[in-house]
This record gives C-alpha cells, sequence and structure tokens, in this order.
C-alpha cells in the first residue's frame, strides 16, 4: 500500500513538473498597453515595472525590471537578473528590447516609475553606470538575494532622480551589500539598515517606515497611506514617486501611461 501511494505521488509530481515546464513556453508574454512603443513616443522614457514571479514562487514574491528608451529610439532596453543563466555559469544580468510592460509568463506588470523627456535623458547614463557597477553580476539566490529584486533596487539606489521604492513583496530589494549594513533608500529619501537582506529597517519619505524580518517586508507608507505586508504588497493608495519630475511635451502621440 505504502509503495502504491508513493509510487502516485511520484507520478503526480513528475506530470505537474511536465505541465509546468510546458506551461512557461506557452505563457502569456503580450504587452498590456501601458507603455508606448517608439513610434507613439519620440521623447526619451525610463520606466520600472514588477509583476508576480511564474510558479509557485509567485504567490510569495515579484520579478522586477528596469527600462528606457533614448530620444529618438526604435527599440527599447531592458535590463533584468535571471537565476537561469547563474545555473549555467553565465551573467545573470540580461539586456532584452521587447515592450516594457509585458506581462510576466501570464502575471500582468505594475508600473512604479515612468518618467520622460529631458529628465530621463539624464537619467539614462546614470542608470547604465549601475548596471555596469553592479556587485553581483555572476550571483544569484533567490532567497534573501542578491537576485532580480536586489539588482533593480541597486540601480534605483544609484541612480539620482528616482523617488519610489518596490513594493514590500519584492524578495532581496533589502540585501544592500554583504559588507554595507547602512545605506540609502531606493528612492533616494531616507536610510536604511539591513544585514544580509535578513533583519533591517527602513525609514524614508517614500518608503515611509519598514522593518525586514528574516526577509519579509512589514510598513507603513505615510505619503501615500498603505501597509506594506509580506507576499501580499500593498494595502491602501497605490504607489507613486513622491516628488514629480518636470517633462517637456511631447511632440508624438503618447501612451495612456501618465508621467509621475
Amino acid at each position: 500500500m505504502k509503495k502504491k501511494s508513493l509510487l502516485l505521488v511520484s507520478i503526480l509530481f513528475f506530470k505537474s513538473f511536465l505541465a509546468a515546464a510546458s506551461d512557461w513556453r506557452t505563457a502569456d508574454r503580450s504587452s498590456i498597453g501601458i507603455a508606448p512603443t517608439p513610434q507613439q513616443e519620440s521623447r526619451a522614457v525610463v520606466q520600472i515595472y514588477s509583476a508576480r514571479t511564474y510558479g509557485w514562487k509567485g504567490n510569495l514574491a515579484v520579478h522586477s525590471w528596469i527600462a528606457y528608451k533614448e530620444k529618438d529610439a526604435r527599440q527599447w532596453s531592458i535590463y533584468e537578473v535571471i537565476g537561469y543563466y547563474a545555473n549555467r555559469g553565465w551573467p545573470v544580468v540580461r539586456l532584452t528590447h521587447r515592450q516594457p510592460d509585458e506581462r510576466w509568463f501570464g502575471n500582468e506588470p505594475t508600473l512604479h516609475l515612468d518618467i520622460r523627456g529631458d529628465a530621463a535623458t539624464e537619467m539614462i547614463p546614470n542608470i547604465l553606470k549601475a548596471v555596469e557597477s553592479y556587485p553581483y553580476p555572476d550571483s544569484y539566490r533567490v532567497y534573501p538575494g542578491p537576485n532580480s529584486n536586489t539588482f533593480v533596487s541597486y540601480v534605483m539606489r544609484n541612480t539620482p532622480g528616482i523617488y519610489t521604492d518596490l513594493p514590500p513583496h519584492a524578495i532581496g530589494k533589502d540585501w544592500i551589500g554583504r559588507a554595507q549594513p547602512v545605506g540609502i533608500t531606493e528612492s533616494g529619501t531616507g536610510v536604511q539598515l539591513s544585514l544580509f537582506g535578513m533583519l533591517g529597517a527602513t525609514v524614508g519619505l517614500a518608503e515611509g517606515i519598514e522593518i525586514n524580518l528574516l526577509g519579509m517586508n512589514f510598513g507603513i507608507d505615510f505619503a501615500r497611506p498603505a501597509l506594506k505586508l509580506p507576499f501580499v504588497g500593498r494595502l491602501g493608495m497605490s504607489d507613486k514617486p513622491v516628488f514629480t519630475v518636470p517633462t517637456e511635451p511631447s511632440s508624438s502621440h503618447s501612451s495612456p501611461a501618465s508621467n509621475n
């Protein structure tokens, strides 16, 4: 009886594995229509997104990425970290040129930052410098980091003018360095204490007050009133940058995504 039960469990597990392996190849990766195409928007643009990760991990955390389009560019550039490459000994930072608002294997993305015009033009070189200086280009660890959220968080911390933060269920965002227990927040409006991404606290104008316990983030956002909870995200008002960055009018049609 035990052997039959074990065999049944093994068969079900194997079928689930095959289904998952098939699903990620056929999962929806279509654009949700909030990012302009290069033909719609001639200005430079910088955007930051996150979406629930694929598979069971999606119940716990999000994957984030940063995108930019230079003035009059014919394509977007998207930077993100993919753990798949670490398993094969390849650099984990990936550059692609898809539309930045595509679903992440079926999961709809959330837009956290949308800056356009001269401010975006000035920001892009700093983003590229931060990408080049990322301390963990060959390392990936789902928990507590460094991972995809660690990467985007690092770029945000090292790019002036990004006055927003990643959501509380972006596990890995609190990994600010092995030998750096104290640092500025992602928005540049506060200070963070973090011990290997496992224990710490954050106080900032954009972040509010956050407590990190074993990689789980609890907090209160006062600027945009909301509770911040692990696995869940925000409960309350939607997050937006605490400062508005002025931009010049576009000379071409722009998408409905508003500039924050």
